[in-house]
C-alpha cells in the first residue's frame, strides 16, 4: 500500500519512499551480481568438465548431466520411468572374414624358401604359398670417413688436397640425414631434446643437449632464406586467415621461467600455406608489420588488432562465424533459451555450407546457394539479436554475446557475397594445435 508519505509493505511494515527505492536499487544490483556470479561458476565448470568438443543438440534428452545441479538431480529423480521392449529380426547373414590389407609394395622384400622335410626329387610343383610379416629395424648410426690425401708439388708450388663436399655445418660432425632426423623428431613427432639423447644412448652414441641445441640453431639459419620466401607467398595470396596463439617462451631475461610470448598464424587456404610469425606481445604491430602491403582478404576473430585492416583501401575483412557461435555456446548456462535460439541458427548456416561440400560445388553455385538460404537466416538471426539486446544485461554472458556478434555483423556476413570465401577460419586451428601450449618456445 502506498501513501503519501511512503509505502507499507503486506506485513505492516512501513517504508518511506527513499527507502523503497534504495531496496529497489539493492534489489537490482543482487540480481546482477547474481547472474555474473552464475555466469562465472558455468565457466569454471566448461573449463573442469566440459568436453573439448562444442557440439549443441537442442532439446537432447540424451545429453548426461555433470551432477552438479541439485535441483536437476532432484527433478530426475521424481520422473516416472516405463519399460520399453521391442522385437527385432535377426539377420541370417553370417560376419565375413576380417579382410587384411596388403603390405606396402614399395618395402624391400627380404625373401626366405622354406623347402618341404621330403625328396622332392620326383614331385611336380603345382604353385607357392606366400607368408608376408612386416618387420622393423631400428635406425642405424653409421660414419661417412672421408679420406683426403695431401699432395706437395714439385718445385715449391705448394700442397693440394681434395675440397670437402658442401656441408649442412660447416666444421660440424652432423650429417644432414642426422639433423633431418633430429628436426623432425623435434618437431613433427615432438620428442623434447632429452629424449633423444636417452635415444642415442641405447645405441652407445653420447651427444650433449647443448651440441644437438646448437644444431639445430644452425638448422633454423639454413632455413631463414625458406621462412622468408614462404612470407613472401604468402603476402601476395588474395586471401588470408589469421589468428594468434600464446606460448611459453624460455628466455635470458627470465632465467628459470618462461614468459608469453605469441604465435601469429597466418593461413593462406587457396595455396594451402601457412606461416607462423612470432612476436613478444599481441600488440597490433605484428600483423601490421607482416601484412605490409597485403591487398585481398583477411579472415579474422573480432581481437581489436585486426581493426587497423578495416578502412584500409585494397583489404576486405571478413569475420568468424565459429567465435560468434563459442560466444553463445559458452552462455548456455547463463541464458540456455536465448543461447538455444541462437545456436539453431548457426547449424542452419552451417548446414548450407555441409551441403555445399557434400554436393561439391562451385565457388559460383557455393555463393548462389548461400543468396538463397543462408541470407534468410542471418537476416532472421540480425533481427533478433538487435530486439533482444535491448532485454538483456550488458555484463552478462549471453549480453557479451550478442554485443560481439553484432559488432562485427558486417564481416561475419560478408562470406555470403564471394563463393571462394569461408564462413569461419576453423582452417587455421589444426596448425595452432601443431605447436601446443605445452611446448616451450626457445628464444
Amino acid at each position: 500500500m502506498q501513501n503519501g508519505s511512503g509505502i507499507q509493505s503486506e506485513k505492516g511494515v512501513f517504508l518511506t519512499q527513499d527507502a523503497y527505492d534504495s531496496l529497489l536499487a539493492k534489489d537490482r544490483e543482487n540480481n546482477i551480481e547474481i547472474a555474473y556470479l552464475k555466469q562465472e561458476l558455468a565457466q569454471m565448470k566448461r573449463m573442469i568438465f566440459g568436453s573439448k568438443s562444442e557440439r549443441f543438440t537442442p532439446d537432447d534428452p540424451g545429453q548426461l548431466s555433470l551432477g552438479l545441479d541439485v535441483e536437476q538431480k532432484e527433478a530426475s529423480e521424481e520422473q516416472e520411468t516405463e519399460d520399453i521392449a521391442f522385437t527385432r529380426r535377426k539377420s541370417n547373414k553370417k560376419k565375413g572374414t576380417p579382410v587384411r590389407l596388403p603390405l606396402p609394395s614399395h618395402l624391400h622384400r627380404e625373401k626366405i624358401d622354406i623347402e618341404p622335410d621330403f625328396d622332392i626329387s620326383r614331385a611336380k610343383r603345382i604353385g607357392v604359398e606366400t607368408t608376408e610379416l612386416l618387420e622393423y629395424k631400428p635406425g642405424t648410426f653409421y660414419v661417412i670417413q672421408y679420406n683426403r690425401p695431401k699432395y706437395v708439388l714439385p718445385e715449391d708450388q705448394g700442397i693440394v688436397i681434395g675440397e670437402l663436399p658442401s656441408l649442412p655445418i660447416p666444421r660440424g660432425n652432423a650429417g644432414p640425414g642426422l639433423l633431418a632426423h633430429i628436426t623432425v623428431s623435434k618437431f613433427m613427432d615432438h620428442l623434447p631434446i632429452y629424449r633423444l639423447v636417452q635415444m642415442f644412448k641405447r645405441e652407445d652414441i653420447t651427444i650433449a643437449e647443448s651440441t644437438i641445441n646448437g644444431w639445430l640453431a644452425a638448422i633454423y639459419r639454413l632455413l631463414e632464406p625458406l621462412y622468408e620466401k614462404l612470407q613472401e607467398i604468402v603476402r601476395q595470396s588474395i586471401y588470408l586467415m589469421a589468428d594468434e596463439t600464446p606460448i611459453p617462451v624460455l628466455t635470458k631475461d627470465k632465467p628459470g621461467s618462461t614468459h608469453k610470448g605469441y604465435h601469429w598464424l597466418y593461413l593462406a587456404p587457396h595455396k594451402k600455406l601457412v606461416c607462423f610469425d612470432y612476436r613478444k606481445g599481441r600488440g597490433r604491430e605484428g600483423p601490421e608489420e607482416f601484412l605490409e602491403g597485403f591487398q585481398g582478404t583477411l579472415q579474422t576473430d573480432g581481437y581489436a588488432a585486426y581493426n587497423i585492416f578495416e578502412k584500409q583501401e585494397g583489404i576486405t575483412m571478413l569475420a568468424c562465424m565459429a567465435h560468434a557461435r563459442r560466444k553463445f555456446d559458452q552462455s548456455k548456462e547463463n541464458d540456455p533459451k536465448r543461447a538455444a535460439y541462437a545456436l539453431r541458427k548457426f547449424q542452419e548456416l552451417y548446414a548450407v555450407e555441409r551441403k555445399a561440400r557434400e554436393q561439391d560445388l562451385s565457388d559460383e553455385q557455393r555463393r548462389s546457394l548461400r543468396q538463397e538460404e543462408s541470407l534468410p537466416v542471418l537476416t532472421e538471426l540480425e533481427q533478433w539479436l538487435r530486439k533482444e539486446l535491448t532485454e538483456v544485461l550488458p555484463s552478462s554472458s549471453i549480453g557479451k554475446a550478442i554485443t560481439y556478434t553484432l559488432k562485427l555483423w558486417k564481416r561475419l556476413t560478408r562470406y555470403t557475397k564471394d563463393g571462394s570465401w569461408e564462413i569461419d577460419n576453423n582452417w587455421i586451428y589444426p596448425n595452432i594445435w601443431i605447436i601446443g601450449s605445452k611446448i616451450a618456445f626457445v628464444q
